[in-house]
């Protein structure tokens, strides 16, 4: 129970259906407590309130070492390495599922059960993920490295429910926290300024803002601050030149410390039909066949594109897909879906 509207109906369902449920409180990070973007003391206040209106026992658990370990030290790695991962993937595989599974096992519980909107089904022993009804809201992307031990343990509650429905829920049994503004940021970090932030862990190493035929246009404050695809804080706005045209990150040159920036939404540097990934993980632990097309996507919050998957070598994997995907990213995540049921994942590494 995380404080939030959604984790509490979640505990709420499984009460009335029956269940004898015990919330847990997870503490993931102690740097910064008691600054401005960290409210994990007032989220465990509206927690423990929301426990104490359904009738069910409520403790808090620390996990900050193990995210630090798992998730955080990752994080780091990845955006000194010029890529842009996504920890809340990570944070779901390690933490989640694997930290808080544990503990919860170690109590006693048969299952877990989590305020994400997805949904688990069992064919022939075997547990798929699937999207949720709510497709503003499916967070099957972010669960896509979950293997078959760690959905046999998970409940989803709302899965079926759309996010009018679940707040609704929450407001008729008088949960103060039913119109609470969902989290945003990092997975529990949260939302705060995030160059700041990111300076403070990593080394700043300014440069120049290049286009493709090298032509410099401005500078940046280091390569691990920006991602491919951005278009805001690029302080080059005024350097439209005759194009008029709004700059975006097209490209990182590592060896050399350029931001490769281009003008235009649909500039050709920013497009693909292709796509590389490694470290794939496949829900089920079978490959999907290379023989036929599915659908991926590429950032999360993006609609399905068609795609084939053209290669498969130990844990990488190439992608054609049938329209051009834009920007592209390293370090983020190509999450593969057969319709509803999404069959896994990997790293992409480039295009």
């Amino acid at each position: 129970m995380s404080g939030g509207v959604d984790s509490t109906v979640s505990a709420l369902l499984l009460k009335q259906q029956g269940y004898e449920v015990t919330g847990l409180f997870m503490k993931n990070w102690e740097d910064d407590d008691d600054g401005e973007y960290c409210s994990s003391r007032e989220d465990l206040i509206d927690a423990v309130a929301a426990a104490d209106v359904i009738g069910l026992p409520i403790e808090a658990v620390n996990f900050a070492k193990e995210y630090k370990d798992r998730v955080f030290s990752y994080f780091l790695r990845e955006y000194e390495a010029g890529r842009t991962p996504n920890p809340d993937i990570l944070c779901n595989s390690e933490i989640k599922f694997k930290a808080f599974l544990d503990h919860a096992m170690h109590l006693g519980a048969d299952a877990i059960a989590m305020g994400h909107y997805t949904q688990v089904r069992e064919v022939n022993g075997h547990y798929q993920l699937l999207k949720a009804a709510d497709a503003s809201k499916d967070q099957s992307y972010f669960l896509h490295r979950l293997n078959q031990a760690q959905l046999s343990k998970a409940m989803f509650p709302l899965g079926t429910l759309l996010k009018t429905e679940v707040r609704e829920i929450a407001r008729k049994h008088g949960l103060a926290n039913h119109a609470k503004r969902d989290s945003t940021g990092i997975c529990f970090i949260g939302e705060r300024p995030f160059r700041e932030f990111l300076n403070r862990y990593l080394p700043t190493t300014p440069g120049t803002m290049i286009t493709p035929e090298g032509k410099t246009v401005g500078q940046h404050q280091g390569l691990a601050f920006y991602t491919i695809g951005q278009r805001q804080g690029l302080g080059i706005g005024g350097a439209k030149e005759s194009s008029g045209k709004p700059w975006f990150v097209a490209g990182k040159d590592m060896a050399n410390n350029r931001l490769i920036v281009v003008q235009g939404h649909d500039y050709p540097a920013l497009l693909t039909h292709h796509l590389d990934a490694l470290d794939m993980h496949w829900i089920s632990g079978c490959a999907p066949d290379l023989a036929r097309g599915y659908a991926a996507k590429t950032r999360y919050r993006q609609h399905d594109a068609a795609c084939r998957i053209t290669a498969l070598s130990g844990g990488n994997a190439s992608f054609a897909f049938d329209g051009a995907q834009w920007a592209v990213t390293p370090g983020q995540s190509v999450v593969v879906y057969d319709g509803e049921v999404c069959l896994g994942g990997g790293i992409i590494t480039g295009h």
